[in-house]
C-alpha cells in the first residue's frame, strides 16, 4: 500500500475563487480593454483581468512585489505592468500576452521602482519609467523581446519625471513630466538612442502629475500639483514621418477654472489638491479629476482679443477654463477612462471606482473595499452567503455570490479590532479600540447598544456564547471580562485579571461552559465560564496571537510569533503537537473548519495555508497576498476559505472537493448546540443602553438581508452600499451609515 501523496510532501496550490480590492492610489491604474468586455487593474502582486459583465476574474501571477504601473496596448493585444521593490534591488517590468495569460517577456533595468509604463502606436515600442533611486527611461523592443535603448529621464536641476504619455499619430515619441521637467522623446531606431527636447517653461514652476495629447499630436495638456492646466504647443511637423518637432516646444497658457463666485481681483480659483487625472474629449472639452474629489468637464473659453484693461494676477494662472458639469467622489481622482463613448470610470484614492454618465454626469459606485488593514473577518452562524470585515474606521458586510458592499457600518476615526455575529443572527457585536463594545443591527446598521469603556484601554477580542446571554471581551490591558446582555442592560458579570499582555484572542466552546484567551505576554489561558474561574494555563516562549477549540471542545490550537502551530489537551493543559507553521514568519491568525478535518493559517509571510488537522500536514497553500496575512475564516459550509492582509484585500480561496467530500459524514460525529430561545433571541436583537441610541422597531435578522442570495431582482435594484435613512435620503452621493 503507498502513501498518499500528501503524507509524500506534494502541496498543491489553492485556488482563488476571487478577490475583493482595487488599489485605487496606483495613477492611471484602472484600465478598459479595447474590446470593451474586460477591465485591468493590478491587486497587490497580482494583475486583475475581469469580464465586466460576468464580473469572471483571471489573474496574471509573476510579480513578486506590488504593482506600481500598469498599461494596454492599443490592439489588446499586449499587457505590460511595472512593480515596487525593496531600496537597492530591481524593478521588475513585465511584457504579458493578454489572450495566452502568459509572459512574453520581462527584465529588470530599473532599480526600486517602475514609475509608468506605455505601450507606442502599432505595439512597436514598450516605454517604461523609472522612480526617483533610477531616474531613467528604458525603451523595450515587443517584437524582438530584447531592450532597444534608454536615457536618463530629467537633466541638470530638474526634479523627478513621473508621468508618462504616448503621442497619437507617431509611434517613436512620447512624453515625461515630473517635477520641473517636461520632455518630448524621439526613438532613433538605428541608432539605438532615445533623444529628448525639453518643452520651453519659461520661468514656470511646476509639478506635472498627469497629461492628455489630442488626436493630431499638436496641443498636449498638463495638470499640476498647483491646481492649474498647462496648455503645451509641441509643434511637430504634419508628416508624421517626421519625428522631432520643428520648433522647440513651448507652453502657450497656464489656465485656472472660471470662478463661480466672486473673487478680489488678481485671484483665480485653483483646483483643491492639485489636478490629479485629466481626460481629453473629441469634442475638446476636459475632463479634470482633482485631488479633493472633484470630477470636471470644462471647455477652453474662446478669446480673440486681450481685453484692454488686463488684470495681474498674482499667479501666472488665467482664468480661461468653463465649468460645464462637475460633481464630486469623494476622493482624490487617479484614473479617468472612457467607457462605451457615454460613461467614464473614475478611481480614487479611497480605493473605489465610480462611473460618470457623461450626459447627466451622475456617479455610481461600482467597486468599493477597504482601504486600510483589515483585523478580523467572520460569517454569521451557519450562513455562508455574507461576511463580515472589520477595518478602521468602518465594518461592511459582503455577499458571497455577488461580491459586491452590502452594508457599511461606520465609526470614523476608530478600529474596529474584532466583529462577530450573535448565533441568532439579529445583531453584529464588534469591538473597538475606543474601550466601547458595539452592537448593529445586520440590514439596517442602527446601533443597537454600545457598552461604553468596556476596556481601558480598548477591546481587543471578542466572543459571544450561543445562547446570546454573555458576552466575553478582552482588552488592551489584559483583563478579560463578561458581560450579562439583558434587553435593556449590559452588566459586567466579572473581570479576570490574569494576563499582562494585550488579549490578542477569545473562543468559546460549543457547550458554552468553557472559553480560551490568548495574550502576547506569551500565556493562553483556559476559563470556567459558568464559575468564572481559571481552569488552566498553558506557558509559551511566544507571542500567542490566535487560539481556537476544536469542535469536540477537547483540544484547542495556538499559534503566534514562533512560527509553530500547538495542539493542546484543554483536561489538564498539556501540549499534544507542535508543527512549524511558517519557515519565516509569525502565525498571525488560524481557523478550525466545523467539522474539525482541516484548519488553515496565515502570518507574515503572506502565505495561507491548508492543513489536515490529524495528520498535521499541509495539503494546499494559498499564493496572492502582497502584505501580511491578518485573519482567516472558514465559510460555514466548509466551501470556501476567507483571508484578509494589512492591504486591505480580501482573497476568497475555494477549498478543493476532495477535502470536502467527508464533511457530511463528520459533522454528525460534532454535537451542536441547541437552539436559540425566543427570549434570548429578543433580549440580544433589542435593548439600549444609550437613550440617545435608536431601538428598532422589529427584529433584524442576517438570513433576511436582501442581496444575500443571487438574483436577478436582488442585485439590479441593490445599490453597492445601503443607506440608512428612515424617511427620505439625507445622504450624500456616496452613501455611508453613520453611527454613534
Amino acid at each position: 500500500m503507498t502513501d498518499s501523496p500528501v503524507l509524500e510532501g506534494e502541496v498543491a496550490d489553492l485556488q482563488i475563487q476571487s478577490i475583493i480590492g482595487f488599489d485605487g492610489t496606483i495613477l492611471r491604474g484602472f484600465r478598459v480593454h479595447p474590446n470593451g468586455i474586460h477591465v485591468i487593474y493590478p491587486l497587490g502582486n497580482k494583475v486583475s483581468i475581469t469580464h465586466w459583465v460576468t464580473k469572471q476574474q483571471f489573474f496574471l501571477n509573476g510579480h513578486t512585489n506590488t504593482i506600481s504601473a500598469i498599461d494596454i496596448s492599443l490592439s489588446g493585444k499586449y499587457v505590460a505592468s511595472g512593480q515596487i521593490n525593496h531600496i537597492g534591488f530591481k524593478a521588475k517590468v513585465i511584457l504579458w500576452d493578454f489572450y495566452e495569460r502568459t509572459i512574453l517577456s520581462e527584465h529588470e533595468l530599473h532599480k526600486v521602482r517602475v514609475e509608468a509604463v506605455a505601450f507606442s502606436l502599432n505595439d512597436r515600442y514598450l516605454i517604461s519609467l523609472g522612480g526617483r533611486d533610477c531616474g531613467s527611461v528604458v525603451v523595450w523592443d515587443v517584437q524582438d523581446r530584447q531592450p532597444l535603448c534608454g536615457n536618463s529621464a530629467s537633466r541638470g536641476v530638474q526634479g523627478d519625471a513621473t508621468v508618462l504619455c504616448k503621442t497619437n499619430r507617431r509611434e517613436a515619441c512620447f512624453l515625461t513630466g515630473g517635477d520641473g521637467t517636461l520632455i518630448v522623446w524621439c526613438i532613433d531606431r538605428l541608432g539605438r538612442n532615445v533623444r529628448g527636447v525639453d518643452v520651453a517653461l519659461s520661468k514656470l514652476k511646476r509639478v506635472i502629475t498627469c497629461m492628455d495629447l489630442n488626436e493630431r499630436d499638436e496641443i498636449c495638456y498638463c495638470g499640476t500639483t498647483t491646481g492649474d492646466v498647462l496648455k503645451i504647443r509641441l509643434n511637430f511637423h504634419h508628416d508624421i514621418d517626421i519625428l522631432e518637432p520643428t520648433k522647440k516646444p513651448m507652453m502657450v497658457g497656464c489656465f485656472a477654472k472660471i470662478s463661480r463666485k466672486k473673487l478680489p481681483e488678481g485671484v483665480v480659483d485653483l483646483y483643491s489638491q492639485g489636478v490629479r487625472s485629466l481626460l481629453l474629449m473629441e469634442s475638446g472639452n476636459i475632463i479634470i479629476g482633482a485631488g479633493d474629489g472633484t470630477v470636471d468637464m470644462v471647455a477652453e473659453k474662446k478669446v480673440n482679443l486681450r481685453e484692454p484693461h488686463s488684470i495681474a494676477y498674482k499667479l501666472p494662472s488665467i482664468p480661461e477654463l468653463l465649468v460645464l458639469k462637475t460633481t464630486n467622489v469623494k476622493g482624490g481622482v487617479t484614473s479617468l477612462v472612457f467607457y462605451n463613448n457615454d460613461e467614464i470610470f473614475v478611481g480614487t484614492t479611497n480605493c473605489e471606482l465610480f462611473s460618470i454618465d457623461l450626459k447627466t454626469f451622475e456617479t455610481k459606485l461600482l467597486i468599493t473595499c477597504h482601504t486600510s488593514t483589515i483585523y478580523d473577518v467572520a460569517f454569521p452562524y451557519q450562513f455562508s452567503d455574507v461576511f463580515a470585515t472589520a477595518s478602521k474606521d468602518d465594518i461592511r458586510i459582503w455577499s458571497i455570490s455577488t461580491l459586491q458592499e452590502l452594508l457599511r457600518i461606520c465609526v470614523p476615526n476608530f478600529i474596529c479590532s474584532s466583529v462577530v455575529f450573535s448565533h441568532d443572527g439579529k445583531s453584529i457585536l464588534s469591538a473597538w479600540n475606543d474601550g466601547v463594545i458595539r452592537s448593529f443591527t445586520p440590514l439596517t446598521g442602527r446601533l443597537i447598544f454600545a457598552i461604553m469603556n468596556a476596556h481601558n484601554k480598548g477591546v481587543s477580542a471578542l466572543a459571544t456564547t450561543h445562547h446570546g446571554k454573555t458576552l466575553i471581551s478582552g482588552g488592551c490591558e489584559g483583563q478579560v471580562r463578561l458581560w450579562d446582555i439583558t434587553p435593556y442592560r449590559q452588566e459586567l458579570m466579572c473581570t479576570l485579571k490574569e494576563h499582562k499582555g494585550p488579549v490578542s484572542a477569545i473562543h468559546i466552546n460549543l457547550t458554552d461552559d468553557e472559553a480560551a484567551s490568548a495574550s502576547t505576554d506569551g500565556t493562553c489561558i483556559i476559563w470556567d465560564v459558568i464559575r468564572q474561574v481559571r481552569k488552566q494555563i498553558l506557558f509559551a516562549n511566544t507571542l500567542f496571537m490566535c487560539v481556537r477549540y476544536f469542535p469536540t471542545g477537547v483540544q484547542i490550537m495556538t499559534a503566534g510569533s514562533d512560527r509553530k502551530v500547538a495542539y493542546w489537551e484543554v483536561l489538564d493543559g498539556s501540549l499534544v503537537r507542535e508543527l512549524e507553521g511558517s519557515p519565516s514568519g509569525a502565525i498571525n491568525c488560524l481557523d478550525i473548519s466545523f467539522d474539525g478535518a482541516l484548519f488553515v493559517t496565515g502570518g507574515n509571510d503572506q502565505i495561507v495555508k491548508l492543513w489536515k488537522y490529524q495528520e498535521g500536514v499541509t495539503t494546499h497553500i494559498g499564493l496572492g497576498h502582497s502584505a501580511v496575512v491578518t485573519a482567516v475564516c472558514f465559510s460555514p459550509d466548509g466551501k470556501y476559505v476567507i483571508s484578509t492582509s494589512s492591504s486591505g484585500s480580501i482573497f476568497l480561496w475555494h477549498v478543493p472537493l476532495e477535502l470536502q467530500q467527508n464533511r457530511e459524514n463528520n459533522k454528525q460525529e460534532i454535537s451542536s448546540p441547541k437552539d436559540t430561545p425566543a427570549d434570548t433571541a429578543q433580549s440580544v436583537a433589542i435593548g439600549a443602553s444609550d437613550p440617545q441610541c435608536e431601538t428598532p422597531k422589529k427584529e433584524e435578522h442576517i438570513n433576511n438581508l436582501e442581496t444575500s442570495r443571487s438574483s436577478e431582482k436582488s442585485i439590479k435594484k441593490s445599490p453597492a452600499v445601503k443607506c440608512r435613512c428612515i424617511k427620505a435620503c439625507r445622504c450624500a452621493k456616496k452613501k455611508i451609515i453613520k453611527a454613534c
